[in-house]
């Protein structure tokens, strides 16, 4: 009886001292993100090299620290899906300089952005996801950088290849229609240039404050996206108490008026700016300068613009869009005239109805 009773009290003692060591083993244990952004080393040759996502890579599940966001209203890419994240070095943050200004990311920072299209036909298995392209802007103390990743066919690893490519892409959308993009254009580094250009110097476009601040449904629930950046310290907790934000285009909710602009925002404004790629032309996309209609080309005349139809002798002619040069350039598939540039190869038909609903509402040029 003794011996029983003192071996149940050593068990106890052994059992007490394995819980107490456990306990103070999870207090101090900090879980590290396996992210890896040496910029002496950047762009690496794979993706997978980044350590960007928690199993196979083509889940998309993004690894610690990892932040996935989505914009409002989403630039438009030949009808491709879209995942954005966000990661930046430890205890680093982000800075707010305007509701229509890119977050200011710290050096060391990556935006990492995957496109593919879902019951794609053209693959083995027929049916399944086909991941394209990953697209990652680094921030060097020097500035910001390209790395442009192609997938492969197998989907466990893309490649570096900033020479640019073509590829087909037959899937079938969200009623079961089958639709192809025979010539999906992966971009070169010279092509990110274009779009991503501000001072001559490479730039994000979809961070900004007024685009991020809505909400979007995490693992752990719906929150703002602001809101997000600040509780995982991504952001100060300093931002105005109102923001003038871009909404879905579309979202029918929503006023004619707020939709067209946030379409031309996401799409246009980038290369519509001053010290951009098309800061000749005199039309201004940007959200906060929309207001004013005459910077969405309403009444203006068209000028410089060689072998287009004399009759589109206005940027956006109101009630009358075979009079207006802003719906036929987004009504063409023709390289040598649709807008965007580059970026696209089909016509976005639901914009281009937007873009039409929207002419059609305006008053007559005085």
């Amino acid at each position: 009886m003794k011996k029983y009773y003192a071996l149940t009290l050593l068990f106890t003692a052994l059992t007490t001292i394995i819980i107490s060591c456990s306990k103070s083993d999870d207090e101090e244990y900090i879980e590290v993100s396996p992210v890896r952004v040496d910029l002496t080393q950047v762009p690496y040759a794979k993706l997978s090299d980044y350590h960007f996502f928690d199993g196979p890579m083509k889940d998309q599940k993004p690894a610690l620290d990892v932040l996935i966001y989505e914009p409002a209203s989403s630039l438009f890419t030949d009808y491709a899906h879209k995942k954005r994240f966000v990661w930046m070095p430890k205890g680093t943050k982000a800075i707010y300089e305007g509701d229509g200004k890119v977050l200011n990311l710290p050096v060391g920072s990556a935006l990492i952005k995957n496109f593919y299209y879902d019951n794609v036909q053209n693959v083995t298995p027929v049916g399944s996801t086909r991941i394209i392209e990953t697209r990652i802007m680094i921030r060097k103390a020097s500035g910001w950088i390209f790395a442009e990743y192609v997938w492969n066919a197998a989907q466990t690893e893309a490649y570096l290849d900033m020479a640019g490519s073509n590829t087909a892409v037959e899937w079938k959308d969200e009623n079961n229609v089958t639709r192809l993009v025979d010539s999906y254009r992966i971009p070169s580094d010279q092509q990110c240039m274009t779009c991503h250009k501000y001072n001559e110097q490479p730039i994000p476009i979809g961070i900004k404050p007024q685009n991020l601040n809505h909400n979007y449904t995490y693992t752990s629930g719906q929150k703002n996206q602001l809101t997000k950046w600040i509780e995982v310290g991504y952001l100060d907790n300093n931002l105005p108490t109102t923001i003038t934000s871009t909404v879905d285009y579309n979202d029918t909710s929503k006023s004619l008026d707020l939709r067209v602009r946030s379409y031309l925002d996401i799409n246009c404004a980038h290369c519509h700016q001053t010290n951009s790629h098309c800061d000749y032309r005199p039309m201004r996309f940007a959200f906060s300068e929309t207001s004013n209609l005459a910077n969405m080309g309403v009444c203006v005349d068209t000028q410089d613009m060689a072998d287009f139809p004399p009759a589109l002798s206005k940027i956006v002619n109101p009630t009358n869009i075979n009079r207006s040069m802003l719906h036929y350039r987004l009504n063409t598939d023709n390289e040598s005239y649709r807008m965007p540039l580059i970026g696209r190869t089909e016509i976005h038909t639901e914009g281009v109805a937007l873009i039409e609903q929207w002419i059609n509402s305006l008053s007559p040029c005085p």
